[in-house]
């Protein structure tokens, strides 16, 4: 049935008139985006028909320029789309997300599916010799047929019908299971009336959270959780109830107790459906598949890397936990250990997060540690533009030059947690960079921080602090792409390389002058003492058994999942737990002090979608990242400045940030590195040797 134009009057219907196109949120509402979103399906597969349709033979300019031409109203709409159901959630955002999810699989079959735009593809890739392709364009079109033959276009109609209908479901799926990972993120967060079972915070986290309470109608002090197993409050509450009371509350979720948040089934749905696909599309197993579009290239190569690591990981984790365990008074469980680890950090370097909160203000971070760290690397500079409006009075937007005064991008920061909004934290783009459409990118990194009561300042933990410089990282991958094709543009690189930058860029967070910058006491000034630093410093790979243990436990669960045949995935939802455990006696990582960081009832990154068989891709990064950083502070420091200079940051910029995806990204750690990447360095960061 044809569809209505859209309505010259809706928010998406022309560019936004705001700078660089950010988007008008004051504008937008869930029934504008659902009519954008179906006058955008249309358009795009319109434009589609057309392009397959034509008559005239294939060049650069009618099929490949004319294919990254398309779906600008689509451009537009859904990354505004994606913010809200993420940022905002709600009955009608939630109801908008399981609609148009499934219509996005089938909207993405109908260009890998169809045969006539792929024969035109094909044509081109016979004439290359020809044509004579500037390097990118080469590139775009070999990423095009590799996307296609990916996504099944070999296939019989039968198969290819089979293919869709797949596609759909998982979509559906992933979507539910998001929805009810958050909504059991909500339910997880744990009321307190009696001050006692807080003992060990401060005043300002108490009044964090009774804000937490009373913005949710209720009375007393909200614990609310985030994604991960661990929670931070852990390493702080004295009483081994509470702390027992927050754990519980964070493993149950989604393991059934509430049928509303019960994920177990979706899990099942999901590694079922998966393997299906995988297998008609000629792999053996869903992480083969995945595999296969990553750097790693194969799942056993993935596989290899995971298990020569795990039994080092292991090792040191029970070297650490007998002796947090020989500080506890009584029982020592998996609640316990961050407290104790926290509490032993505190004896041997005399760091802990309440010593360092106080130094450790969100806006000062920010503006003195994460963007001043940027400016001195790539010559930018920040700009707050308080007259552009987010979708939450939260938001924060800053126009950031470069070295020469034009505008390079517009960066949002939304870092508190709300009710609806999706736990964790990201990075995505609102407008992609172009030079073929002339965009220049708008990027936004999304955090889940406590919001502190009205007119205290928000402290953070030294871990809060090192998600900001991660994510921010990201952003930089965003707003300094500088490709032609949007589809190659920024972080649309593949997902075992898309964490590298973010985890260079940790690096700055400990840098001596960066922290002499941001580091200073909310309430004097101070800055946080050299001695302080000294002993951050010292800790090196102190707690890393625990923290690569429970790492690797969630990405060898992620790849256990998705390495099953079809045959193989239980039936009964109560098998879910007795999966894991198995999977996690087999990898050698069965310890009950250290859960996995994610547990299967609540892995949105596994079963969410996106990181689907992927979540091994933070350690395979690493690899790159451990040995950029020894460039960093070795050959690319300046005078002990540990790569802090504007030399070092262009060398990254260029040869990495710049990039996308217009090249292999290992070519590009190559042309940065000058070699492939070592995994020493990892090994020594991890205490792994």
């Amino acid at each position: 049935m044809t569809r209505m134009p859209l309505d010259p009057a809706n928010p998406f219907a022309t560019p936004s008139a705001l700078d660089l196109e950010l988007p008008d949120f004051a504008a937008t509402t869930p029934a504008t985006v659902r009519e954008a979103l179906r006058a955008g399906l249309d358009e795009q597969r319109a434009e589609w028909d057309a392009i397959a349709a034509d008559e005239e033979p294939a060049t650069v300019e009618n099929t490949l320029v004319a294919l990254e031409r398309t779906g600008q109203l689509l451009s537009r709409v859904l990354p505004v789309a994606f913010t809200l159901m993420e940022s905002i959630g709600g009955e009608e955002w939630d109801a908008l997300e399981a609609e148009f999810m499934p219509q996005l699989a089938a909207h993405a079959d109908a260009l890998h599916l169809n045969a006539r735009i792929f024969r035109r593809l094909e044509s081109l890739e016979r004439a290359r010799a020809l044509l004579a392709l500037d390097p990118e364009t080469s590139w775009l079109l070999d990423e095009y047929l590799r996307d296609f033959r990916r996504a099944g276009i070999g296939l019989p109609e039968d198969d290819q019908e089979r293919l869709k209908d797949l596609n759909q479901r998982i979509t559906a799926a992933e979507t539910g299971f998001s929805q009810r990972a958050t909504k059991a993120l909500e339910e997880a967060a744990q009321l307190f009336t009696d001050p006692e079972d807080l003992a060990g915070l401060d005043g300002e986290t108490l009044d964090a959270l009774a804000q937490a309470a009373r913005d949710r109608g209720r009375a007393g002090w909200l614990v609310t959780l985030l994604s991960p197993t661990q929670q931070p409050l852990l390493t702080r509450l004295e009483k081994a109830a509470t702390r027992e009371r927050l754990m519980a509350a964070s493993l149950a979720r989604g393991d059934g107790h509430d049928p509303d948040s019960d994920t177990r089934h979706l899990i099942l749905t999901l590694a079922r459906l998966r393997a299906e696909r995988a297998r008609l599309l000629g792999h053996a197993t869903h992480a083969a598949a995945v595999a296969e579009e990553g750097t790693a290239r194969s799942a056993d190569a993935v596989a290899e890397r995971l298990a020569a690591l795990a039994p080092a990981a292991a090792r040191n984790a029970r070297s650490e936990g007998e002796r947090l365990a020989g500080l506890a008074e009584g029982p020592f469980t998996a609640a316990d250990w961050a407290y104790h680890s926290e509490r032993l950090r505190r004896q041997l370097f005399a760091v802990d997060d309440d010593v360092l909160r106080p130094y450790l203000e969100l806006g000062s971070v920010l503006v003195k540690g994460v963007f001043w760290a940027a400016e001195r690397l790539y010559g930018i500079t920040f700009h707050e533009r308080e007259d552009l409006a987010g979708f939450a009075p939260e938001v924060r937007a800053w126009e950031v030059r470069d070295e020469d005064g034009r505008t390079l991008a517009l960066f949002l920061g939304d870092y508190y947690a709300r009710k609806g909004k999706r736990g964790g934290a990201w990075m995505h783009n609102l407008v992609d960079q172009s030079r073929l459409l002339g965009r220049r990118p708008v990027v936004m990194n999304t955090l889940n921080i406590t919001k502190p009561a009205e007119g205290e300042p928000t402290l953070l933990t030294w871990d809060e602090v090192t998600t900001c410089f991660h994510e921010f990282g990201h952003a930089l991958h965003g707003m300094f792409s500088d490709v032609t094709y949007p589809s190659l543009s920024g972080t649309d690189v593949p997902r075992d390389f898309v964490e590298f930058p973010s985890q260079v860029n940790e690096m700055w967070m400990a840098n001596r002058a960066v922290v002499a910058n941001f580091a200073r006491h909310h309430r004097t000034g101070e800055p946080l003492p050299d001695e302080l630093l000294d002993r951050l410093v010292a800790m090196g790979s102190y707690g890393q058994g625990f923290a690569t243990s429970e790492y690797l436990a969630a990405a060898l669960l992620d790849q256990a999942w998705h390495r099953l045949t079809p045959e193989e995935v239980p039936d009964d939802a109560g098998a879910v737990a007795a999966f894991e455990a198995a999977a996690l006696e087999a990898a050698g990582l069965a310890w009950e002090l250290v859960p996995p960081r994610y547990r299967s009832g609540y892995f949105n990154h596994a079963f969410g979608g996106g990181y689907d068989a992927n979540y091994y891709s933070y350690i395979w990064a690493e690899v790159l990242d451990a040995d950029t950083v020894e460039w960093f502070t070795g050959e690319g420091a300046i005078d002990g400045d540990g790569g802090l200079n504007r030399v070092a940051g262009q060398r990254f910029r260029d040869e990495v940030l710049s990039r996308g995806n217009s090249r292999d990204p290992l070519e590009s750690f190559r042309a940065f590195r000058g070699r492939d990447a070592d995994i020493t360095p990892l090994l020594r960061r991890r205490g792994l040797q």
